[in-house]
């Protein structure tokens, strides 16, 4: 584990906790029934996310991380959409819009039962399901919990235990009271004038180049910190790990990689971390930080394709 690998945790969690960092999970949420199919383009608003509906043909869901708004996905939209049936999540809180159910805990297990829901009602199943940062957890999450709405999944440098950032021998009970006091400080945060030097400076982790850093930043500004603090807490102590070989739909893994995270050295990392995983591809995308859709475009969209062949 090289000295730098603790920057990846901030790029791969997005929030100003990191940044500011101090030296049980959720219990599952009931599934959410979705109302009826809404009108193309329309926003279909549950109580943990919204989902919006765009073109169609085969389903392709895109789920943002953490803080993010669906925005981030705006490229890969306009890519797919006049092929593909494009579902977009954001998780409510983020970009925003109200947190909805999301002030209370259990904030990852009802993305999950939302979109299952969703899913259902649509009567859409063995979807291609795309999740960047948190939404790679999601994903992975979504395919152990539902397998027959999940076809194949491409997850955007995400881990099934971000823990293994701090080292191999880390549990979910070692990282909880870090995860608990970094939760509480992003709380606190809540109501408070932004910091656009911290914000700019976790964008700069974050993302490769100057306009991505840009909309990065504004986007951890806009995410409501009690959200944000609560999906950290339960994204780092989310272990999925064990249950890799439970996925049956294949798994395209993108990871960046740039001069201060070396590719063999994310290899090394990336690979222990999902093996045991049944079918397993690895795009490494060179200078490129955590966005890295935002950061290499073509290079992603180009990936994005080949996965979705």
């Amino acid at each position: 584990m090289i000295r730098h690998l603790p920057l990846r945790l901030a790029a791969s969690l997005l929030t100003l906790a990191v940044v500011l960092q101090p030296a049980a999970r959720a219990t599952a949420a009931p599934a959410a029934k979705a109302p009826p199919a809404a009108a193309a383009g329309a926003t279909v608003r549950l109580p943990h996310v919204s989902i919006r509906s765009v073109g169609t043909g085969s389903p392709v869901v895109l789920i943002p991380g953490l803080s993010s708004p669906a925005a981030v996905w705006d490229a890969t939209v306009a890519q797919l959409s006049p092929r593909h049936r494009v579902i977009v999540v954001q998780v409510n809180g983020f970009g925003g819009d109200a947190p909805g159910a999301n002030l209370s805990p259990g904030i990852l297990d009802g993305v999950v039962a939302d979109l299952h829901g969703y899913l259902a009602r649509e009567t859409l199943t063995k979807v291609a399901l795309v999740g960047h940062s948190m939404g790679g957890l999601l994903a992975l999450k979504t395919a152990l919990a539902h397998p027959g709405d999940v076809g194949r999944i491409m997850i955007v440098d995400s881990l099934p235990f971000y823990g293994r950032l701090f080292g191999p021998q880390m549990t979910v009970a070692a990282i909880e009271p870090r995860a608990r006091a970094m939760r509480d400080m992003m709380v606190a945060r809540y109501g408070k004038p932004a910091d656009p030097a911290a914000d700019g400076a976790l964008a700069a982790q974050m993302a490769a180049t100057p306009a991505a850093r840009d909309a990065v930043a504004a986007w951890v500004a806009k995410a409501d910190m009690r959200v944000s603090g609560q999906a950290m807490y339960e994204d780092l102590t989310t272990d999925v790990s064990a249950d890799l070989p439970r996925i049956i739909a294949p798994v395209t893994l993108v990871v960046p990689y740039n001069a201060t995270l070396p590719q063999a050295t994310v290899d090394a990392l990336y690979r222990d971390a999902y093996k045991g995983t049944a079918t397993l591809n690895v795009v490494e995308v060179a200078d490129a930080a955590h966005f890295v859709m935002l950061d290499r475009p073509q290079v992603f969209a180009g990936a994005l394709e080949d996965f979705l062949r």
